[in-house]
Formats: C-alpha cells, sequence, structure tokens
C-alpha cells in the first residue's frame, strides 16, 4: 500500500505509526508497575503465620541458650586445652631434668644428695598431679560441650518438626494468594483484552488510529507477556491447557476467517467486472497490483505480459485503452499515463477541441 501513497503521506505515516508505539510504551510502563503493585494487596505470609506459636517460641528460646552453653563450653575447652598443654610440658620438662640429675647421683653415689632427690620427687610428683587435674577439667569441659551440643540439636529436631508439620499448610495458603493474585491481574488486563479487540475491529481505521493500534499493543502485551509469568503452574498443567485453549481458539478463529474470506470472494466473482471493479478502492488496487497479483482474486498475474488484459482466475479487466489516445493503460488507474486523461472520462486535447464544428462546441 506504501507504494500507492504521496511522499508526504509515506513520511506522515510513519510518523504516525511512531506515535503509536511511543504511546504504546508508555502505557506497558504504566501497566508493568500496576501489575507489579498487585501483590502488595496481599499480606505476605511465612511459615511463622501457620506454626504452632507457643511451642516454637519456647524452642527457639532453648535452642538460643543451648546454643550459647555450646559456645561457652567450646570457649572453656579452649582454655582447658590450653593449661593441659602447658601442665603436660611442665611435667616433661621436669621429668626430663629429674632424670637427667638422678643419672648424675648414681654416678657420684653422694649421700648428701638424697634430701635433694625427695624434695625433686615431691615437686615431681606435684607437676604431674597438676597434668592431671589439667586433664580431668579439659574432659570435663569436652563434657560440657558435648552436653549442650547434644541439646541444641534435640531442641533444633523438635522445631523442624514442628516447622514441617505447617509447611502444607504455608504452601496451601501461598498457592490460594498466587491464585487471587493471578485474578486480580486477569480481571484486570481480559477487560483491556476485549476493549483492544473491540478497538481493532470497529476503530483501526478511524482518524484517531494511532492511539488505537497503541492500545491494541499495550494490550496484547499486558495479558500475553505480563499475565503469563504469574500464571498457576501447578506441575505445568495449567500452562499446557491453556496454551492448547489459547491455540484451538486462535486457530478456529483463522480457519472460520478464512473460510467466510474464500465464500466472500466467490460471491464477489460472480458479480459484473464493473461492480467489482466500484467496490476495489485505489489504495487496494493499486497495493494488489505492485504485488503482482490481481486485485480482485489475488491471484498471482503475470502483468509485465503486455497480451494480459483479463484476470485469467476471474475475469476481471486488469488493462483497457485509453479513450483519448488509446494507449493501454491499467483499468484501475484514475488517469492516463500517456495523456493524463481521465480514467472513466475522455478529456479531448485542445487541437482536438479546435478542430470540432461550432455546433459541437455551443456557438452558434
Amino acid at each position: 500500500m506504501s507504494k500507492s501513497l504521496r511522499l508526504s503521506e509515506k513520511w506522515f505515516q510513519r510518523g504516525l505509526w511512531l506515535v503509536a508505539f511511543v504511546f504504546a510504551g508508555f502505557l506497558i510502563g504504566l501497566g508493568s508497575t500496576v501489575v507489579g503493585d498487585l501483590p502488595q494487596v496481599e499480606r505476605s505470609l511465612t511459615l511463622d503465620d501457620f506454626i504452632e506459636q507457643p511451642a516454637a517460641t519456647q524452642l527457639r528460646e532453648k535452642l538460643k541458650l543451648a546454643e550459647r552453653q555450646g559456645r561457652d563450653a567450646q570457649e572453656a575447652l579452649e582454655q582447658a586445652k590450653l593449661k593441659q598443654r602447658v601442665a603436660q610440658a611442665n611435667s616433661r620438662s621436669a621429668s626430663e631434668t629429674f632424670n637427667n640429675w638422678l643419672a648424675t647421683r648414681r654416678a657420684t653415689e653422694r649421700a648428701e644428695q638424697d634430701p635433694e632427690l625427695v624434695e625433686r620427687t615431691r615437686a615431681l610428683d606435684s607437676l604431674k598431679a597438676a597434668e592431671r587435674q589439667a586433664l580431668a577439667s579439659m574432659e570435663a569441659e569436652q563434657q560440657k560441650a558435648l552436653d549442650a551440643s547434644q541439646g541444641a540439636t534435640r531442641t533444633r529436631d523438635r522445631l523442624n518438626e514442628l516447622q514441617r508439620d505447617a509447611q502444607d499448610k504455608w504452601q496451601s495458603a501461598r498457592r490460594a494468594q498466587e491464585l487471587r493474585v493471578f485474578l486480580y491481574r486477569l480481571a484486570l488486563t481480559l477487560p483491556l483484552l476485549a476493549a483492544a479487540g473491540w478497538l481493532f475491529a470497529k476503530k483501526r481505521k478511524s482518524t484517531y488510529w494511532p492511539f488505537v493500534w497503541g492500545f491494541v499493543f499495550f494490550a496484547l502485551f499486558a495479558f500475553f507477556v505480563e499475565l503469563v509469568p504469574y500464571l498457576p503452574s501447578y506441575g505445568g498443567y495449567v500452562r499446557y491447557i491453556v496454551g492448547i485453549l489459547i491455540t484451538v481458539l486462535v486457530g478456529r478463529q483463522a480457519i472460520v476467517s478464512l473460510n467466510r474470506y474464500l465464500e466472500k470472494q466467490k460471491l464477489v466473482e460472480q458479480l459484473p467486472d464493473a461492480q467489482r471493479r466500484e467496490e476495489l478502492s485505489y489504495d487496494t488496487a493499486l497495493t494488489r497490483l505492485s504485488k503482482g497479483v490481481c486485485p480482485g482474486c489475488e491471484r498471482a498475474v503475470d502483468l509485465k505480459n503486455t497480451e494480459i488484459d483479463f484476470c485469467p482466475h476471474c475475469g476481471i479487466g486488469l488493462f483497457d485503452h485509453c479513450q483519448q489516445c488509446t494507449k493501454r493503460k491499467s483499468a484501475f488507474a484514475k488517469f492516463c499515463h500517456a495523456c493524463g486523461a481521465d480514467g472513466k472520462r475522455p478529456r479531448l486535447l485542445p487541437d482536438t477541441a479546435a478542430a470540432r464544428p461550432a455546433g459541437e462546441n455551443g456557438m452558434a
């Protein structure tokens, strides 16, 4: 159709399409914001809304206490381990020193060293006792840490049981909430789609068609893009079923439209040639001719063949001859391309008008 438009008209058409897309873009932005804010009409549900609160609160407090006791026991255990290593090192060092001194005494066999032997033995026994005491303290702290850890584990297990009991209720409530939010979105987008369908059917060729097309683009985007990600899946069944329904509806409408078009074409092809040409708009005829098809039946025709003046499929006239200059021209052209005569009424050339008798010129 663009080939039948004037140059300025083409640019105006492009500008109006730009207006349509810009209008659709702003509408889509507004619609996305509204659709995105719709979940806020529902309170966000958490697992704590469905758990047994008194028991859960008690178990959480007990778990915090057990974890704190476990941390304290672990810190005390680290200190006890450090003291036990120090006591063990002192005892080992004293034992080595005592052994060396005892070897020297055996070599000298001096009796005056017996009191020192007793004293060293007592000191070594004290260090061994301190080592045993440090080991016992470390083992006690280990037991405390183990008790705290086991207590925290038991408390955590009981808390997990409460959470598992509430999990199913929470999931069911979330699915119901998601379905309600989807219905809110559907209630918003479905009327938009219906309005877009009405505008497309009734107003797409009106004066304000850019706004009509912009609204149509916006409604299609809102329904098929903004709505689909929030469609409840339920394991994929809903999405596939909805896809099948949409495909069936669109396919059925396409088949019905095709059959209606074919029936209309059959009826049109039975009309007289002149009537068919009158019902065809000038722009439509030029658009179809530019594509190499018959304006009447839209079947392919070799328009470059100068011997073809009528469509071999429907019989509509494609070319005729100017009544003024007899040049072959398109039967749908408004004016002759050779002499500029009216395509419907013959226009006399100046020399022809001068050559006519005076009576024919309206003169006495």
